[in-house]
């Protein structure tokens, strides 16, 4: 885990000297493959290696945090960043962290609305009144404190983060309009259409076939974990339990792609779309990953440029 941390971070370097828009953190808790449980700290340390890139935590599962601790914690990730810092927060869904943490799933709508309002409250360093008390959240985000979104999957989901947030981070692109209508509706700033479309869950390599020789298992892990997660919790989205290899590769959500492949993608998606890197998803070892983004940056990153 030491090795994975710190190819993280050097990873972090790498993307901003590449000239990355975005790095993207998420933590969930208690997990068996030691998924991150503090993307704020994670983010601190990448925000202390590099200068120009944003820092994304989407997103954190505010019910599970204390909304003043968390308030402190993003004031001094967006100082070390120079208000680099977005946070995306959200209700959270597997009952097993709530158990964790002894919070009532029930509870949920409530802290969410709650963490935002203080987090929007500390911007200015000024103390508030607080369950009864008088609360000062110092030193106060020069920049103004990050950027807070909301995130969803339901047009309720979306308009209520048209009323009490910056922005809204969509599970599925169908509600990203809800949020777009009652965003101007409340006089606000249209906040345009959906921000376009991914090439995807990839693996960079030479070769198709070695490259799923590689990397496959891991995509079999990541689809398999998210997807127990989410049919526990009842919902419906992108990850499909998968009986092995071979079964994740029909699904299609998980590919190998050659640099070709890739600059073709690229070419298909317009100048809408984008590129999001997971050099280490379902844990991809270090060196592997680190393989995938040397032949992006060779035989890619030209091409974007």
């Amino acid at each position: 885990m030491t090795e994975r941390y710190r190819a993280g971070v050097d990873m972090a370097e790498w993307a901003d000297r590449n000239g990355f828009v975005t790095i993207v953190l998420s933590e969930h808790h208690g997990s068996d493959d030691g998924y991150l449980p503090s993307a704020l700290t994670m983010a601190a340390a990448m925000a202390a290696r590099t200068s120009t890139i944003r820092l994304s935590v989407s997103a954190i599962a505010a019910p599970l945090h204390d909304p003043i601790r968390l308030a402190e914690e993003a004031a001094v990730v967006d100082l070390i960043s120079g208000g680099r810092l977005d946070l995306v927060l959200a209700n959270g869904y597997v009952a097993d962290e709530f158990a964790m943490f002894g919070v009532s799933m029930g509870e949920r709508s409530r802290r969410v609305t709650e963490a935002i309002a203080i987090l929007r409250t500390v911007r200015d360093g000024e103390a508030f009144e607080h369950e009864g008390r008088t609360v000062r959240v110092t030193p106060a985000p020069e920049s103004g404190g990050p950027k807070l979104s909301l995130g969803g999957s339901t047009a309720a989901a979306a308009r209520r983060a048209a009323r009490i947030a910056d922005g809204f981070m969509p599970s599925m692109p169908e509600v990203w309009e809800p949020f777009r209508t009652a965003r101007v509706e409340a006089g606000h700033r249209d906040p345009g259409p959906y921000f376009g479309v991914s090439v995807g869950n990839f693996h960079l390599a030479d070769d198709v076939e070695r490259g799923w020789d590689e990397v496959g298992e891991y995509f079999l892990h990541e689809t398999n974990a998210y997807g127990r997660w989410m049919a526990d919790a009842g919902l419906d989205g992108m990850y499909l339990l998968a009986d092995d290899v071979d079964d994740v590769r029909r699904q299609g959500m998980y590919r190998v792609l050659t640099p070709e492949m890739m600059i073709a993608e690229i070419e298909a998606a317009g100048p809408f779309g984008f590129v999001l890197l997971h050099p280490m998803l379902g844990g991809i070892p270090p060196e592997s990953g680190w393989r995938s983004l040397r032949l992006f940056e060779d035989n890619v990153l030209h091409y974007i440029e």
